[in-house]
This record gives C-alpha cells, structure tokens and sequence, in this order.
C-alpha cells in the first residue's frame, strides 16, 4: 500500500520490484514490514565508554565517506522534500506513560547519507528501523515509492515532549544534517542551530563538516540521553547529550574527540545563526519590517564578571572577529528584544527565536571567542557562527575532551544584575541629525538600560569609556533620556575607504564600570 495524501492507492508487486530498482535499494523488500521499527538483528551492549573507545579506534584507520543512497531518493529536490512527512500515528515510544516520542527525517534532498538509530534500554541497543510506510508522500509523489520497504537510514529524527502543556507532545530538539542540532524553550519557535564541531571555518584550509553517522537514545522520565559518533576526514567523536526539557531547555554535553590529522581552526561547541538586518543597517534593505533576525547579538561572560555585548553585522565582506578569554563563564548568541513590534512578521515569528548559551563545565583555559559573519541578501541564509577556539591547536594522534551545557530559550536578562545592559544599537552618517555629513564619518548611538544606572539621577556624574583602532574619534555625547530611561551615548568616527574598524563603548561613574563592555566591527565600504 502506498499512502497519496489521505488517498491509499494499491500497487502490484511488479510495480514495486520496478520502483525498487529505480530507487537504487540494496536491502531486501519485506512485505509486511515491522510496525514496531525494531530491526531484526539481537540487541547489542551499549554504553558512552564502549562508544569512546570505538571512535578512538576509528580514527587511527584512513577516511572513508560513507554510502550514499542512489536512484529517487538522491534525485529528490528540494520542492520533493517539503512533499515527505513523517506520519505521527508511526512515532516511536508512542504508549501514553512515555515522556518522549521520536520521529524521523526522511533521506533526499541535501541529505543523501543514511544515518542509524539506535534505542539504548538497560545498557542494549536495538536498531530502529523504518519503511516508506513510516511516511506520507503529497500529491502524486506517492505513486513513485515503493510500499513496505526498508529504508536504508534516516536524516535524522526529532523528539517530542509536553514542553508547554501537559497534554500537548511538542517538538523539543532536531538532529538533522552533517552535526546540526536545534532545540526549543517553552514559548520558542525554531531559530538559531549548535553543530557538534567546527573545523577549519572560514579559513585558508577550507572547511570540513563533520557529520553525526548514528544516534544512540535513551528515553527516561523527565530527560533523554543521546549519544552521538561524529566522524570526517580529520577527526572523529563520542558525544553524550543529556536532554532537559523546560523553561529553558537544558543540554548536558561531552564530546571526545580523537585527531586523524592536524586541524588549523578547531571550532567547539559551535553556534549558527542568522543576522539580515537592524535598525543599524535597515537603510540598506527595502522591507516593511524593523528587524529580521534570528539572533541580534554575541554575549560573553567573562571569568572577572564583566560582560561582552557584541551587535551583529551583515558586512560587505566575510569577517572575522576573536575575542580573546580565560575560563569564560558562558558565551552564546542571543535574541535580546521579545516584542512582536520590532520584528512586525506575524509568520516568522523573530521575536520568538531562542537564544542560546554555551557554559563550559570545567576549565577551558585559554582561547578565543570566534565571531564569523558572512555577507547575506537572504533571510534563508544562515551567515553567522560563533564558538570557542582552544589556545593549542589540534594535532594528529591527539585526544581532547569538552563538557559544556548548552541553554536553549528566552534566556532574559538577570533583573538584578549591577551593571547595565545595551538595550539598543543605531548608526547612520556622521555628524548633525538631519545634515548629511562627510563620506567617511560614521555615527553610532548606544543606549543602555538598567542596573546601577537606572537608579541614578539625569545629572549623575556617568562618563563614556570609548576607544577607536584604526579609525578617529570625532565627538563622543552622553545624556540621559527621559522619555525612555536609558543613557544614551553617540559617537561620530572617521576612517579611510575600507578600513576595519573596532570600537568599544562602556558607561563608569563613581570609580566603578557601569555597563556591559559595547563592541562593534565597522568597515567603511563607502
């Protein structure tokens, strides 16, 4: 039987051994595939140190790509795909005490490699398998899919779980594609994405896209554990991802990594977002909305308890910016502004995009925050990366691991935090408002909000801390607005034609930092 939207349409056994072929299907045709998705082989033990010990031999072998489906699923595009959904009378874990349910991606499209999954109980693992009748084909798609047949893999699969209501499963977390993963807060709609690895990311060597090749879960009542094998050309992993459901939705995550070849750039625990527009460079855009962004900002809490804020940029050219710490605290791309009104897309929905933290467990020691920001004209196009790059770079024959819990969610300020925040970031020409100023003078105006500052009185004695590299600064003002409660600091530079400026813009008073640390990347392209 194959399923045509609601219509079932029955085929003949020659058309199925015909479409099979056409498929490119290597594995044997089952008539009456199993319901329960548990393949035939026996369980197999299973634990995160088997897992380890695994990829640690794995990576003393040569590189293999792995198999790749061919004939109608590899030739399936991208209006195909949107045509196959999973069936949700076919989830997984589907009794009623269960606390999660797991779905899967069909292979196609972008994602030709077949990736396994596995259900650990008890420390044993059994296979799930899936069949074309695990699917729904639209239209007349279906009427090219053989019925009850194994499939090779799975893209990846999502888990479900009462996030908002008791009595409503809904889609928490999504691993889909090379390492990509996403995950949800009560209230969040999908946004911004963490990978499992960066390699080589926008630099000179050429990057390389690790990919998670199986997936062993474990389901209990309040949270869920994968464990992951990450394997490429130059590294393979073990990872272990603790799942907690909630406000803020919480991930425990290990991974061990084990070097096949030197590594110019190692990314770890790496975050992917987009950035189109602000009220800083909406000139550049003709759109009805304000703002369309998935993320408005990189955050860093640093080992002293300052804090970084760092606007995003859609630049003219591909940037990179490092940001030099010690044992951060927690780095992470957030969406600062939650009302509907700054974003005004009813479908979208930005301002409801999580935010995510990345808090290291243990001391990282040395490195760098790496923010990379790629030039778009596309709100499709994810242009932004961040993660942490270590100090020592990674070598052939090496082993490292990283614990780090990531924080999925609205993620909103601390109300009792000392120090202000910045609540907004505007540019435009330089000089006075409503004069068009010289081609290479360039205003910026920061507004802060809160802590200490909101409590002082408009003629407090708050001095700007502004320092200019490789530009000029003009005129730096600072006052408070009373119609809005901020403090409000403008400053006007000057550079040449294509110069890369870095500026940095905090609030002091009474021998104290009053505000988070603004930075800002400026490239006169003029």
């Amino acid at each position: 039987m194959s399923r045509v939207g609601s219509t079932v349409v029955s085929l003949p056994r020659r058309r199925v051994l015909a479409m099979a072929a056409a498929l490119g299907l290597a594995w044997p045709l089952r008539a009456g595939a199993r319901q329960t998705g548990i393949g035939d082989a026996a369980p197999q033990q299973f634990s995160f140190d088997l897992l380890t010990e695994e990829m640690r031999a794995l990576a003393a072998q040569p590189w293999a790509p792995g198999p790749q489906v061919q004939g109608f699923l590899a030739d399936l595009d991208y209006d195909d795909y949107r045509l196959v959904q999973f069936r949700p009378d076919r989830q997984r874990w589907s009794e009623p005490e269960s606390a999660f349910r797991l779905g899967a991606f069909p292979m196609g499209w972008l994602f030709k490699e077949p990736v396994h999954l596995f259900e650990v109980s008890g420390g044993m693992a059994q296979e799930l398998r899936f069949t074309t009748e695990d699917f729904e084909y639209l239209n007349d798609l279906g009427t090219r899919i053989p019925p009850l047949t194994d499939m090779p893999g799975v893209a990846g699969f999502r888990l479900h779980h009462p996030l908002n209501r008791p009595d409503v499963m809904d889609e928490v977390v999504a691993f889909i594609g090379a390492s990509y993963f996403r995950a949800l807060g009560q209230g969040s709609a999908y946004g911004l994405s963490a990978r499992g690895l960066a390699v080589n990311t926008a630099t000179a060597a050429g990057e390389e896209f690790p990919r998670f090749s199986r997936f062993w879960i474990e389901r209990g009542a309040t949270e869920a554990t994968v464990c992951a094998a990450l394997e490429s050309r130059s590294v393979t992993g073990a990872y272990r991802i603790v799942i907690r459901p909630g406000a803020a939705t919480v991930m425990d995550v290990t991974a061990r990594l084990f070097f096949r070849r030197d590594v110019e750039e190692l990314g770890v625990a790496p975050l992917t977002s987009m950035f189109l527009f602000s009220e800083k460079n909406r000139a550049e855009f003709d759109d009805f909305r304000p703002n369309v962004h998935d993320s408005d900002g990189l955050r860093i809490a640093r080992a002293d308890g300052g804090v970084i804020w760092r606007p995003l940029n859609n630049p003219p050219r591909l940037t990179g910016s490092y940001f030099p710490e010690t044992a951060p605290r927690r780095f992470g791309l957030h969406q600062r502004d939650r009302r509907f009104e700054s974003y005004q897309d009813a479908e979208a929905q930005y301002h409801r995009r999580p935010s995510l933290d990345v808090e290291p467990l243990g001391d990282w020691g040395q490195g760098f925050v790496r923010l990379v920001e790629i030039p778009s004209d596309q709100e499709a196009n994810d242009n932004i990366v961040a993660y942490w790059v270590p100090a020592e770079p990674a070598r052939a024959g090496q082993a490292r691991e990283f614990a780090y819990r990531l924080h999925w969610g609205d993620l909103p300020l601390d109300p009792q935090a000392q120090i202000a925040h910045v609540a907004e970031t505007r540019a435009g020409h330089g000089g006075y408002s409503g004069l068009r100023g010289t081609e290479n003078l360039r205003k910026f105006v920061v507004d802060f909000r809160g802590g200490v500052l909101a409590r002082l009185d408009p003629g407090a004695p708050v001095q700007p801390v502004v320092t200019v590299s490789n530009g000029a600064l003009v005129s730096t003002t600072v006052q408070h607005i009373a119609e809005t409660g901020v403090w409000r600091v403008a400053i006007d530079v000057t550079a040449d034609d294509d110069a890369v400026v870095e500026l940095s813009v905090h609030l002091a008073g009474f021998g104290r930092k009053l505000s988070e640390d603004w930075l800002y990347q400026w490239i006169n392209a003029t």
